[in-house]
């Protein structure tokens, strides 16, 4: 393995040489993207980023890891590099969750849920995480209706003097028989045109052993063995490409994405199954395109989109159905947004969105649903310095239509939103803010119309915010040059609340309606940045969640005022990283409280609470225009054995070695 593994160090060296940037360039690009994107209402709406290399220093594979940072979040993780990811924002649920991709919103019909293990970060310049929505009124009018939405923002190109290309690549091999190279390459082919094409190929065995222990609900051992996980290959590849450019008036963007993937199912450990027959094949492809255009005080923003969705699940498992489907969805988005910038101190917009979402499969019978939905919002901006104020109202219109069977009635949902943010003290380090906002979302195309796990009686969630905030954020250019403090106190109500339960297979789910959900939760985060001495930098980053969601439905319920399943009533992280002349040490540390994986919060339903440590080690050198990068990193530091869902055992120990080329 040894020699393995040098013999691929050294072929990344050999190739890399001829693709990428200096790191001190990318790094002063990075910064200077941060500091410039930062508009005067970003504090209205509670916000928490990760972004430069900050986000790149952090022991993630993917989107969906780095969000375990934030507060509020959490991320269902069924194991290993393969394993699908979803993620649930104070409890509301992932299909609540908006998820924008350089500016347009990514969807599935079918069931509502982006995997975000699907993104990696190699391309990724920032993250973002809004609970109510995004701090500008001049937005797609869809943008409006999640109660939280996540911001994902590729590299933008930026050349300098007498730049005309850069290129980067990357490997990364280790635990579960790991192999990930990665390539970028950006061009200036005009004085106001730029592209680049990035492109990544993921393949592991996805095999690691785990140890299964089980106590019975007398508190005596029931069993205790170890095992090696199976059926968690994943063989991927992405490719996307961008284009960007600037007119006289304005600025555009085009994107072509495709995502190809073969995985295994690991499926739950019950029954003494080790081992399950299920695969999916996955294809992800969209094209879009964006022009923002600025013409005095009007400023317009138009997108188009047109994305298609291939799924192949088979299973081959002896003790159940043989299952073949094919399932195929289609996308066509549209949507502009306006705005009018009245006087120095009010801005007011509107905006239109149209969706067209179909879903067909090779299934007998099957009722092709149809789904026709409209958005249109309006929304108003006051910044009178110290007080800042944004409203926003939107309306949702939904028309389905399915084979042989009678439709849902069409849906004409008014969802209003009203945040509050105020600075007492002189010097802006003191902030206030508050929310209050209705969203809606309709049940999706599994929820309602899917034979084995669809109800049609399902009625639409709608959810209720309030939130109240402080901040305190200071700069300097003292030893503490950065120290940023923030608390939210939240309440969210939802009536009708949609829950998916995995029903033996993970591909498969049960639907129900839980009825009446009460959320009350804190936020408490807090970055600390020090300068000692002139090379020396160190970063502290933690985050508390305490949140109570209980299910207030019924009094006549076994679970009622429960703790729904697999929200912790604790949870929290904490990121330590210094920085020392192009060396850098990261520790990561992730804690999640006991939770319960049914309704009835009873021990036989209890799920033990869990954390990991996660440390890295980096080292950055430059050949002249080259730069290089080595990075060793050891997740699960501790080895510790846990669950993030019950019987989806996580890896313990593993280790991943990284090596990037840039010039």
């Amino acid at each position: 393995m040894k020699y393995k593994i040098l013999l691929v160090i050294l072929w990344s060296v050999t190739i890399e040489a001829f693709a990428v940037e200096p790191r001190d360039t990318l790094s002063r690009q990075l910064d200077e993207v941060i500091v410039t994107g930062r508009k005067s209402t970003a504090d209205i709406i509670p916000v928490q980023t990760l972004s430069g290399e900050e986000l790149h220093r952090l022991n993630s594979n993917s989107v969906a890891d780095a969000l375990r940072y934030f507060s509020g979040v959490q991320v269902k993780d069924y194991g290993g590099v393969g394993g699908i990811k979803t993620v649930n924002i104070r409890s509301m649920g992932t299909n609540h969750t908006g998820v924008v991709y350089d500016g347009v919103e990514l969807g599935n019909a079918q069931n509502g849920q982006i995997d975000l293990g699907q993104f990696s970060l190699d391309n990724m310049e920032a993250l973002s995480l809004y609970n109510g929505q995004k701090s500008e009124i001049l937005q797609p009018a869809k943008d409006f209706g999640s109660a939280g939405t996540i911001y994902m923002r590729t590299r933008t190109p930026v050349f300098n003097d007498g730049e005309y290309y850069h290129a980067r690549a990357t490997i990364r091999t280790g635990s579960f028989d790991l192999l990930n190279p990665s390539a970028l390459v950006e061009l200036k082919l005009s004085q106001r045109v730029s592209a680049s094409l990035s492109t990544e190929w993921v393949n592991s065995s996805g095999r690691y052993k785990f140890r299964y222990r089980r106590v019975n609900p007398a508190g005596e051992l029931a069993y205790d063995t170890t095992a090696v996980r199976e059926n968690g290959d994943i063989n991927a590849t992405r490719i996307e490409l961008n284009v960007h450019g600037a007119v006289q008036s304005g600025s555009w963007n085009f994107k072509a994405y495709n995502y190809n993937s073969e995985r295994g199912v690991p499926g739950a450990i019950v029954n003494n199954v080790w081992r399950r027959g299920e695969r999916l094949w996955d294809t992800n492809s969209f094209v879009q395109g964006r022009y923002t255009g600025y013409f005095g005080k009007f400023t317009t923003l138009n997108n188009l989109k047109y994305a298609f969705y291939r799924t192949h699940y088979v299973n081959n498992d002896d003790k159940q159905v043989k299952i073949d489907n094919l399932y195929r969805q289609k996308e066509v988005y549209f949507s502009s947004a306006n705005e009018y910038s009245v006087n120095e101190y009010w801005d007011i917009s509107g905006s239109y969105d149209f969706m067209w979402n179909t879903l067909d499969a090779d299934v007998y019978d099957f009722v092709k649903p149809d789904r026709v939905s409209q958005y249109l919002s309006v929304a108003t901006a006051l910044d009178f310095n110290r007080v800042k104020l944004q409203a926003s109202a939107m309306g949702t219109f939904i028309h389905d239509r399915i084979k042989g069977q009678q439709a849902p009635e069409d849906k004409h949902i008014f969802t209003p939103a009203v945040f509050v943010n105020g600075y007492p003290l002189r010097n802006k380090d003191f902030s206030i803010r508050m929310f209050y906002k209705h969203s809606f979302r309709m049940p999706t195309f599994n929820d309602l119309y899917y034979a084995d796990m669809g109800n049609s009686k399902l009625s639409p969630e709608r959810v209720t915010q309030y939130n109240i905030g402080l901040v305190y954020d200071h700069n300097s250019n003292r030893v503490i040059s950065n120290a940023r403090l923030s608390a939210d106190v939240y309440y969210n109500r939802v009536k009708d609340k949609i829950v998916a339960y995995p029903k033996g297979q993970q591909f498969r789910w049960t639907m129900l309606n839980l009825g009446l959900v009460d959320i009350r939760g804190i936020d408490l985060t807090g970055l600390l940045t020090l300068n000692p001495y002139k090379d020396l930098y160190f970063t502290l980053r933690g985050q508390y969640t305490f949140q109570r969601a209980i299910d207030v439905t019924n009094p006549a319920d076994n679970y009622y005022r429960d703790q729904i399943p697999y929200i912790p009533r604790h949870s929290g992280a904490a990121v330590a990283n210094a920085q020392w002349r192009g060396w850098g040490l990261n520790y990561s540390w992730i804690y999640v409280g006991e939770r319960y994986n049914q309704q009835e919060n009873i021990r036989y339903n209890y799920t033990q609470p869990w954390y990991t440590s996660d440390l890295s080690l980096s080292k950055d050198f430059q050949l002249g225009r080259v730069g290089l990068r080595g990075l060793i990193e050891v997740n699960n530091l501790l080895s510790q054995d846990y669950d993030v869902i019950l019987n989806y055992p996580m890896p313990k120990r593993n280790y991943r070695f990284t090596i990037t080329v840039e010039i």
